[in-house]
């Protein structure tokens, strides 16, 4: 670039600075190499430069204030930065010598105008570029190709030291994160539902207007809705009870006036009258428990939209009571189950999660269901162990399931529960199935899942019967004649294990209904009957482990029972537990609960004792007492009489039930002969 064009960029023009004889001369030098035609290109682009600067100072200089970068070729051109500052230097330095009285202060403001001037006009920076490229010479593409080629080497080294994934024993590639790491954005189930139909189905017009937006507290499991009353503290709050082992113990607590509200919603609910229960939310609409219950209502009465509704408004409540340092994600944040205030919070999670899964997202449901078994992994209150195989199989998460299989086998002993055995052979079928899946690791996966279909089969005959008799399908004689599979092999096992059988196959027999999939049960079913008459050692081993375990079945196993509504499992729960009320609100409590806070006795009188003017009052009033107090004797004879009469009914009940299941109707004798004598039957 000649001086004159340097100059003119800096804000110099002809006549307004000394001229000297080592200027004329380097002008002169510099002008003769170039040619007339690029000297004029040169003056022109100047003069281009010079008059929008003039008129666009101001917005340079806002642009400066904000350090924003108007030309993208900067972001781009990294080497032709570094040669344009090589040309810089090179300039100034004739400056240097051309005008060495030049103060210090007048070449920042010369420098200052000459950004401006080139942030200001992209176009004709580009321009430059291009030639200066073009002078370059051919040495310039190896450099550049050869800088690629190290950035691609360092980012496979920075993959291969610190990636995310690892390989097990089968060659399957597993997260390295926690196997119950939670990811926020899974929790959201519009994440899933963007996946399968698009954001413009999902969304739609959503997007509030300015004059109704109101903002609300960020939570991550639920949203506020316009519909929803307005939110006020409703005097829930989360402590933090302690730290130990990397671990921290967290517990909600109720304040005084809470309470007062938890003794009315019990009144509410003893006087069996859903009524109650919504007058007392149109005073506290954030009242947990009152919404619980009010849920299942409706969802008896078919009204699934307001019954997840209500479910979404109590997990809002307790994400705005959660303490700073609990964390959805980590796994490292427990709750007590032992404590009701805490209870609460795993039934609403479960709840939702059940509608999530009906709604049409095991994705998101997944997600909730490792939160709830991450907050007490070890004694599992909810038994989300008999659940998270289905939730990974329906969305087709099988490597997790493999890896959660792998990992807690150890001291969980998961392949003695029924839904690991057949879930995790059923997994390892699916991935053999995959198209990207090459041949030799597809083979190695179908032996894998067919040695684990067999053992679940040899371990749990009990399934198979049942499992077909839901699918339609028709079995073989050589199977349905077989007594390893026969009736046999049903009346044989014990409850608990006939529970946790009828709860697998009532839950999971969907996932069996694909022709591959029945295809590869019938080999397999084949192979097992081949090993049964040669009397491999396996079956003798399975039949005494069966033998000696399952002798009953632990509580959280009878609450999962009474949660999941599976109608095949509910069937086999106990005496014990079906005559006993269940709340929704609190189904099966534990023996051994913790109570923060007790219930004031009431002072009722018993039946006998009350008038027909008491006894109307009662039932509109259910605190009305008109006789005052009566005695203690009394009171627990009512109250022992009334367990004993509950328990009478409901035995009766469970006795009629299965007398009606067991009512076989059997068709008259057909005449073969009209013209018999009616005597005949005399």
């Amino acid at each position: 670039m000649s001086t004159r064009a340097l100059r003119r960029l800096k804000g110099k023009q002809r006549g307004q600075e000394e001229l000297s004889i080592e200027d004329l001369k380097l002008n002169e030098a510099q002008t003769a190499d170039l040619p007339k035609e690029e000297e004029e290109e040169e003056d022109e682009q100047c003069e281009a430069v010079l008059q929008p600067a003039k008129k666009n100072n101001r917005k340079a200089k806002k642009n400066k204030a904000q350090k924003n970068i108007s030309n993208i070729y900067e972001l781009i051109g990294d080497a032709d930065n570094e040669v344009e500052k090589g040309l810089t230097d090179e300039d100034s330095g004739v400056k240097q010598q051309v005008d060495p009285e030049v103060s210090r202060d007048e070449m920042d403001v010369d420098d200052r105008d000459k950004q401006l001037t080139e942030n200001n006009n992209g176009e004709v920076t580009k321009k430059k570029k291009k030639k200066k490229k073009k002078k370059k010479g051919p040495t310039a593409e190896p450099q550049e190709v050869g800088a690629g080629d190290d950035i691609d080497a360092i980012l496979e080294t920075i993959e291969k030291t610190n990636g995310l994934s690892h390989q097990n024993d089968d060659g399957l590639t597993f997260d390295s994160r926690p196997v119950l790491y939670v990811e926020h954005r899974n929790l959201n189930p519009e994440t899933e539902l963007k996946r399968y139909f698009g954001a413009r189905a999902v969304l739609g017009d959503q997007r509030p207007r300015q004059r109704q937006r109101q903002f609300h507290r960020s939570t991550w499991m639920t949203f506020p809705k316009d519909t929803w009353p307005r939110f006020s503290k409703p005097g829930i709050c989360m402590s933090l009870l302690e730290s130990r082992n990397g671990l921290q113990y967290f517990t909600f607590e109720h304040n005084r006036d809470y309470q007062q509200v938890q003794f009315k919603f019990l009144d509410a609910v003893e006087s069996m009258d859903p009524n109650n229960i919504v007058v007392l939310l149109q005073l506290n609409p954030y009242h947990i428990d009152s919404l619980l219950q009010l849920s299942d209502v409706c969802r008896i009465q078919e009204d699934q939209e307001m019954a997840r509704d209500l479910i979404e408004r109590a997990l809002y409540s307790f994400e705005c009571a959660f303490h700073p340092v609990f964390s959805l994600t980590s796994g490292t944040s427990r709750l007590d189950y032992l404590r009701p205030e805490n209870r609460a919070f795993y039934l609403a999670v479960y709840k939702h999660m059940m509608f999530l899964e009906k709604r049409g997202c095991p994705r998101t449901a997944l997600e909730y269901c490792k939160l709830i078994l991450s907050l007490d992994p070890d004694n599992d209150p909810l038994c989300m162990l008999l659940l998270v195989d289905f939730l990974c199989l329906r969305c087709r998460e099988y490597s997790p399931l493999i890896r959660l299989y792998e990992e807690w086998e150890v001291h969980r002993n998961l392949s003695q529960l029924p839904n690991f055995a057949f879930s995790v052979a059923l997994s390892y079928f699916q991935l053999s199935l995959q198209e990207d899946c090459p041949t030799d690791e597809s083979l190695k996966l179908r032996q894998k899942s067919d040695k684990l279909l067999q053992g679940a089969l040899i371990m749990f005959p009990g399934a198979l019967m049942p499992l077909l008799d839901l699918l339609s399908v028709q079995p073989d004689s050589a199977v349905s004649s077989h007594a390893f599979f026969g009736p046999q092999s049903q009346m044989g096992q014990s409850p608990a294990l006939a529970q946790l059988v009828a709860l697998y196959v009532g839950r999971n027999h969907t996932l069996w209904k694909e022709a591959a999939v029945l295809l590869w049960l019938e080999g397999n079913v084949g192979e097992v009957l081949r090993r049964v008459d040669t009397q491999d050692p396996q079956v003798e081993d399975c039949l005494n482990k069966r033998k000696s375990r399952y002798q009953s079945a632990p509580r959280n196993i009878h609450r999962h029972v009474i949660l999941s509504e599976i109608k095949e499992a509910t069937s086999t729960l106990p005496l014990e537990v079906t005559t006993q009320p269940v709340m929704g609100f609190d189904p099966l409590p534990p023996l051994d609960s913790v109570a923060s806070y007790n219930r004031p006795e009431r002072q009722n009188g018993g039946a006998s004792n009350e008038s027909t003017l008491s006894l109307f009052f009662r039932s509109l009033l259910p605190n009305f007492n008109l006789q005052g107090g009566i005695r203690p004797e009394d009171n627990q004879e009512v109250a022992r009489a009334g367990r004993e009469l509950n328990q009478e009914v409901n035995r009766l009940m469970v006795a009629m039930r299965d007398m009606l299941a067991n009512i076989q109707f059997q068709e008259p004798p057909r005449e073969d002969n009209p013209d018999r004598d009616e005597e005949e039957w005399d």
